[in-house]
């Protein structure tokens, strides 16, 4: 192909249409008019000889070559974008720049207050806005407009740039007075208790719980389910806060990551234990968009973020000894 044909802008219409399926949003995104978005579509076309995107019954969806080309093209533009823009630093005191979270509740209740006092202590101007799974797509991630996503993620777009700020695995979160306590903890007297679920959060707009889909019930229930077993779930919540709150009734328990019973750690009325059973363990990830990775500012805000979780890691580690999965594995046979 001769270079002296490829018109830069060309990748930037390419990349906008790959994301919004449309040509009326691409557009839209890039303050062209529908005709003017439709010719560049057109030089697309010919230009790599091949439609790149076709009407099918659910849209314009992309071809095959089209989705091999989306992230070279995120790629070249963010080098672009890395090259020509201008050499700064990012003044964290008079900085008065708005960062948006997303961050699940998980992360919102064990990382983002240490978070936020860093966060004060260097840049007093700066506004953090943290947004829940239910409010942001990928999408939003992926075109900057979200800086940063911090979750557990099943799945996430190949083109985005993560971390892993921790690994945790999970504890029993119980009142002193749950009579389950008089008893030696084996998965039998587990399974006798009344339990908290708390949501397994992704990305996207949530529903209802259907107790008898265990597949879609989560990392507890899916290990239990690897056993042959099931618990009795009395209380449905999507927040850590309210299932450790309710942890102090005497008849039930939350089974949550271990961070999160953590800070409950000076409570005297709860009391946490490990599980009797193998829950494979979750990873925390900080996942933002390939159009942010050289930005000073948003580079300022990962190393707060890395800081702080290792801080966390440091003071968390005595207590986590205590809850590395013990009993019988998924999948294995287990006693009554």
């Amino acid at each position: 192909m001769d270079l002296s044909r490829v018109d830069l802008n060309l990748l930037v219409y390419l990349d906008v249409l790959l994301r919004e399926k449309s040509v009326t949003r691409a557009a839209s995104y890039l303050g062209l008019t529908q005709p003017a978005m439709s010719n560049g579509l057109r030089r697309l076309r010919e230009l790599f000889d091949d439609p790149l995107l076709v009407r099918t019954s659910e849209g314009m969806s992309a071809t095959e070559l089209a989705t091999q080309l989306q992230p070279n093209v995120r790629e070249i533009l963010a080098q672009v974008e890395k090259t020509v823009q201008p050499t700064r630093s990012f003044d964290a005191g008079a900085s008065q720049r708005v960062f948006r979270i997303m961050a699940s509740d998980y992360a919102e209740s064990t990382l983002m207050p240490r978070v936020l006092r860093l966060i004060r202590q260097q840049a007093p101007h700066v506004t953090l806005d943290v947004l829940t799974p239910s409010d942001v797509s990928f999408l939003d991630v992926e075109q900057g407009r979200v800086d940063m996503a911090i979750n557990r993620f099943d799945t996430i777009p190949q083109s985005f740039h993560q971390r892993i700020l921790w690994k945790d695995h999970f504890a029993c979160l119980m009142s002193t007075g749950n009579p389950i306590l008089q008893e030696p903890f084996t998965l039998d007297t587990y399974l006798q208790a009344n339990h908290i679920w708390v949501s397994k959060t992704g990305v996207g707009v949530g529903v209802g719980v259907n107790p008898r889909d265990v597949q879609r019930l989560g990392w507890v229930d899916e290990a239990l389910g690897k056993l042959g077993r099931k618990r009795r779930i009395s209380v449905f919540t999507r927040h850590y806060q309210v299932a450790m709150l309710l942890a102090e009734q005497h008849d039930v328990m939350a089974t949550l990551p271990c961070r999160a019973a953590w800070l409950q750690k000076d409570n005297p009325g709860l009391v946490a234990k490990p599980p009797p059973f193998t829950i494979p363990p979750i990873e925390l990830k900080m996942a933002w968009s390939p159009l942010l990775q050289h930005n000073p500012d948003h580079q300022w805000l990962r190393r707060c973020i890395s800081d702080v979780a290792e801080e966390l890691n440091e003071e968390f580690e005595p207590f986590a000894r205590d809850f590395i999965p013990q009993g019988p594995e998924p999948g294995q046979a287990s006693e009554r």
